[in-house]
């Protein structure tokens, strides 16, 4: 039986070559054919805007995916996952940007989850069980403590405790998934160690990553993916951000099909006083991480204010911040100058990032989905009772308007598609002519069609007087549909003009590699 090779063993055959790995979703082809090799003993870095395929390819590589088409090889024999634990077996582990920890147990508890002494069936003994995890820290120059619970503790020591148990069940490949995204800059330099170390015991790291200067200080090896396609293979020592940059968005930045309808749109007319006005805006995320650094901008009524970024930037806790469902830790918000009171002074409209956990009810039915927030209202009120025939109206009404496909408005959610999804979530949010729209990625998932009906709707919203905050990590979407842009990195805010840049400063903005002044980061 062949076994994965052990620590410190000198290899020839690269660790990984993908041929032909092809996945679909349904219709959509999230990666076509694609044919990367990762040596042993290097970092090797998958760059890539979001949508591009780096997390499907990960998770194919894990074992969290099947591929539709193609096949793995892993140290010169070919493997067919069927779970992670296939993957593990095959010394494959992966870190993910999300933690798999248990916030309740204690660091030994968790760390003893993914041992195979805890899986015995012998009295359990969490010390015993991590105690191959915890030399595993000392290896790496960290002390975690043993009776800490995990929850109580930063999100850099959280971070350690998953690398440690990726190593301590003998993964020789490990998997990180965009590992900075929460980090401070010295913990930053401290992972960047652990992989130089890994690295000289012949651990070979696979890094997700879109932070341009990050991938150069820290990777031997590059691959950049473009809608699924690898269009790049370089070392890192032969190439620059100007290059990756170019690679990951394309040679040119257009309005990709985004085209207003009709005229330009034209703001009204605003008084000395904004609409919405963020002074220094704070807040932590939900592991107490910092997530908004001193954000502070404004946006006029019938204004659309277009906020550009890579996923994991702060995006999703900014719009949590501006619904109301997420606490601010300094700074002020205020609407037309008083204090900002979401819901009551102003409405507010919300298109969510994750429709599925934060947008939907998916075990109901489409019309109840609908109808959640018309339900409220006293027109639809007979006494005690709900106006039934009024509300079966209004949902038979948006899902035409909105041209929603099920088999009836009875049909449970879960069994549409994402972008009939989609657009319940946005039929609901902009149903009641809210005075304030906050969208993120309103046209993920839809079709050109759908996509340019859900603007024209954002659009009209904003020519009756509705303030929009629009969030999105399609910087084509943003330059299309607003009348100021901007750009998210690490939790900070920089107005920037988008339209008619080129796609290597984009590319250059969004990898941290430039600053909206337009000097080098």
């Amino acid at each position: 039986m062949t076994t994965a090779p052990q620590l410190g063993e000198q290899l020839i055959v690269p660790a990984i070559i993908t041929h032909d790995i092809t996945r679909l979703f349904g219709s959509t082809v999230a990666l076509d054919s694609v044919n990367v090799r990762i040596e042993a003993g290097v970092v090797h870095a998958i760059l890539g805007e979001n949508g591009a395929g780096k997390s499907t390819l990960m998770n194919i590589l894990a074992g969290i995916l099947r591929p539709s088409r193609g096949h793995l090889e892993v140290f010169g024999m070919r493997r067919d996952f069927r779970s992670p634990t296939d993957a593990r077996s095959s010394s494959i582990a992966m870190v993910h940007q999300h933690f798999t920890l248990v916030p309740a147990f204690t660091v030994a508890e968790n760390l003893a989850l993914d041992s195979p002494a805890g899986r015995k069936f012998t009295p359990y003994k969490p010390t015993k069980a991590s105690s191959m995890a915890m030399q595993t820290a000392e290896r790496l120059g960290w002390s975690l403590d043993p009776t800490s619970t995990t929850g109580s503790l930063p999100v850099g020591i959280q971070q350690r405790i998953e690398i440690v148990k990726a190593l301590a069940t003998g993964a020789r490949i490990v998997i990180f998934d965009e590992p900075t995204a929460v980090l401070s800059t010295r913990e930053i330099d401290d992972l960047f160690r652990v992989f130089k170390l890994l690295k000289q015991s012949g651990c070979t790291v696979v890094l997700i990553a879109h932070k341009l200067a990050e991938i150069l200080a820290v990777a031997d090896d590059i691959n950049v993916l473009r809608r699924g396609k690898v269009v790049a293979a370089c070392k890192a020592a032969d190439t620059n951000e100007k290059q990756l940059a170019s690679w990951m968005v394309g040679q040119t930045f257009s309005t990709g099909g985004y085209q207003r309808p009709g005229s330009e749109i034209e703001a009204q007319e605003n008084s000395n006083t904004p609409a919405l006005q963020l002074r220094s805006v704070s807040a932590a995320g939900d592991r107490g991480e910092q997530v908004l650094d001193a954000v502070s901008f404004c946006v006029g009524a019938g204004e659309i204010f277009g906020i550009g970024g890579v996923d994991g930037n702060g995006q999703n806790e900014l719009a949590e911040v501006l619904v109301g469902l997420r606490q601010i830790k300094a700074g002020t918000i205020t609407w037309h100058g008083q204090p900002f009171k979401p819901g009551s002074s102003p409405t507010v409209g919300f298109i969510p990032q994750d429709r599925r956990k934060d947008g939907l009810a998916t075990e109901m039915s489409v019309k109840d989905n609908l109808l959640i927030q018309a339900v409220q209202k006293k027109e639809f009120m007979r006494g005690p009772f709900l106006a039934n025939k009024k509300l079966n109206e209004v949902a038979a009404n948006l899902a035409s308007k909105f041209d929603i496909r099920s088999a009836g408005l009875s049909t449970p959610v879960s069994s549409l598609s994402g972008g009939n999804q989609q657009k319940i979530v946005a039929a609901r949010a902009l149903y009641s002519e809210p005075e304030f729209i906050v969208a993120v990625n309103p046209t993920r998932g839809l079709d050109i069609g759908a996509s340019r009906f859900v603007h024209e709707q954002l659009i009209d919203a904003s020519r009756r007087g509705a303030a929009i905050v629009v969030l999105s990590t399609d910087m084509d979407e943003i330059a299309a549909l607003s009348h100021r842009t901007a750009v998210i990195t690490r939790g900070s805010i920089q107005e920037y003009e988008i339209r008619g840049r080129s796609a290597e400063d984009i590319g250059m903005l969004l990898g941290g590699a430039l600053n909206p002044e337009g000097s080098r980061g």
